[in-house]
């Protein structure tokens, strides 16, 4: 399942959502032209949902777990305000360099800071309370992901889990990647310390508040 809503309601949306900068355009014609796989780029939808969570939540310190070319962090980039700093964690020196040749092309690029390696070992070099986090790496380390970040946010802070629902995989798993997400997303679910919503954007996004 590609789509979890009708297609043209889809392409509507994503052109009835605003706010996409003329380097965030350009960033994503680069990772279809230069990359593998585009479609683990975020996209319109997610990275404006992102930006726009970003500003209303007042974030100042924000994590991206799995980077790729960027155009989340750049999302959540302009979503911060000009002191704000966005720690983006990505294994792949390719993807890391035509993000960088994006961020620096943006005025919001200045706040993204990009930390190379094992996303458990990067995380650790983080000393700052986080006010939202985004996950979007390896599926089948989400729910250590989540474990791990949760006591660095603050209170109120947000994480968004990208590809909630895996195309739909969730409802009926097939295989390890499907069930881990429907496992963790059942986790969340039952947890008292936060409250979520999942929404079915794009890959289905599940946004948690930490109470």
């Amino acid at each position: 399942m590609d789509c979890l809503v009708n297609p043209s309601i889809e392409q509507y949306c994503e052109l009835m959502t605003g706010g996409e900068s003329d380097v965030l355009q350009a960033l994503a014609q680069a990772t279809r032209e230069r990359t593998r796989y585009p479609d683990n780029m975020s996209g319109r939808l997610v990275g404006q949902t992102l930006k726009l969570l970003a500003a209303i939540s007042n974030s100042k310190s924000v994590l991206e777990i799995g980077m790729f070319t960027g155009y989340a962090a750049l999302s959540l980039a302009e979503g911060v305000p000009e002191e704000g700093i966005v720690y983006c964690c990505e294994s792949n020196p390719r993807v890391i360099e035509i993000a960088r040749e994006f961020f620096d092309r943006s005025h919001h690029g200045h706040k993204i800071q990009v930390l190379f390696g094992k996303a458990r070992d990067t995380i650790a070099k983080i000393s700052c309370e986080l006010d939202m986090v985004f996950i979007d790496a390896d599926k089948k380390a989400y729910a250590d992901y989540f474990e791990i970040v949760l006591p660095m946010l603050r209170k109120g802070g947000l994480i968004i889990i990208d590809d909630a629902l895996w195309r739909g995989g969730v409802l009926e798993p097939r295989d390890e990647r499907d069930q881990i997400i429907a496992d963790l997303n059942k986790h969340i679910f039952k947890r008292e310390d936060v409250e979520n919503v999942i929404l079915p954007v794009r890959h289905g996004l599940n946004i948690v508040r930490k109470l």
